[in-house]
């Protein structure tokens, strides 16, 4: 048994943070059962060359950058549900998706429009992008103008992910307005939601911004918050009784601090609901030789430790520092793939 297929045994399903068409299909092997995307991972799939042919092929239907860079994710997106389209049959659609991010240039600064026009440009969208595919998820930010849009999306029976979460407050009001959607359907048979919370960003913040943290409790904060919310979730939708999982997304699962190990996040989280991991944490797992895994998602440290933790983390100001983060790091990709179309279309030109 790998290393891998140990996780998977405690009950985690695996997905990768990439749509690499040949991540994707060695990651399959591995047991990964559906993957996610977003404008980073797609500009760097363009970067590598690979994709020249799709590119002039877009270019040539006379389609702006902007729309270039939605084909090929589009293109990119399709060729990864085809992957993972076994998986949701064989589960009746409680797995088996690919993610697809919606515009992230709705929560630049630059942005124009106001929280409710963004929230109808993200419903349009979400609804656009969704449209004839079984086991696509629309992913959408946890920001004022995201969260108000999932109601509506839900009602439209839209697979839904819900990403940038860094703390309970988010989670909360996420999980309602996917639920008051929800309740909207005539029947709630193949409704399908999971919620992306960021576990290592966390542990930079503190070690940044809480210094005075003990060691038993620094870089355990990221872990207690996503546990905490796992403990809730779970309670939550047992009591609405879905016949489909709405499952948390540990996201954010490599390690950022090179003293620990690749797999700190991977073994702590192992148990339950969805790992969403990088290749490289994949792939840094699979050469721990003889590595086992055991369920420790319900584990938390010390009662001390706890205590400590919530003394000191202001978990309201934390998430307005990782979201303002969290933020730029959402657009900023999008307008470098838009650039790099750009500076393609002159290179493919010449």
């Amino acid at each position: 048994m790998t290393p891998l297929e140990s996780l998977i045994a405690t009950g985690t399903k695996l997905w990768l943070d990439s749509i690499d068409p040949d991540l994707v299909i060695e990651n399959r092997r591995f047991g990964a059962t559906g993957a996610t995307s977003n404008p980073i991972i797609v500009a760097d799939l363009i970067k590598t060359g690979r994709f020249d042919g799709k590119l002039a092929e877009l270019m040539q239907q006379g389609l702006d950058d902007h729309a270039v860079a939605w084909a090929v994710t589009d293109h990119l997106v399709r060729e990864a549900q085809q992957v993972f389209l076994p998986v949701h049959e064989e589960t009746a659609g409680n797995d088996g998706y690919v993610s697809f991010e919606l515009d992230p240039l709705l929560e630049d600064a630059s942005c124009p429009l106001s929280t409710a026009q963004r929230a109808e440009q993200y419903i349009a969208l979400g609804k656009k992008w969704s449209a004839g595919h079984r086991n696509r998820m629309i992913k959408i930010p946890a920001t004022p103008a995201g969260l108000a849009s999932l109601t509506e999306l839900a009602a439209a029976g839209v697979p839904l992910n819900v990403t940038l979460i860094f703390s309970e407050r988010q989670y909360h009001a996420a999980r309602e307005a996917v639920l008051a959607g929800a309740r909207r359907l005539p029947n709630l048979l193949k409704f399908k939601s999971v919620y992306s919370i960021f576990v290592s960003r966390i542990d930079v913040y503190t070690k940044q911004q809480v210094p005075q943290l003990s060691p038993a409790a620094q870089g355990q904060v990221g872990l207690v918050n996503v546990k905490r919310i796992w403990r809730d979730n779970e309670v939550f939708w047992r009591d609405v009784n879905l016949p489909l999982k709405q499952e948390i997304v540990f996201a954010s699962t490599g390690t950022k601090d090179p003293a620990d190990s690749p797999d700190k996040y991977v073994a702590a989280l192992a148990g339950s609901d969805i790992q969403t991991n990088p290749p490289g944490t994949n792939a840094a797992v699979q050469k721990l030789a003889g590595r086992r895994y055991t369920p420790a998602v319900a584990e938390l440290p010390p009662e001390a430790v706890l205590a400590e933790i919530d003394t000191h983390v202001d978990f309201a100001r934390m998430e307005q520092v990782l979201m303002e983060e969290g933020l730029k790091k959402f657009a900023d990709p999008q307008k470098a793939l838009q650039q790099l179309i750009a500076d393609k279309r002159k290179s493919l030109r010449g």
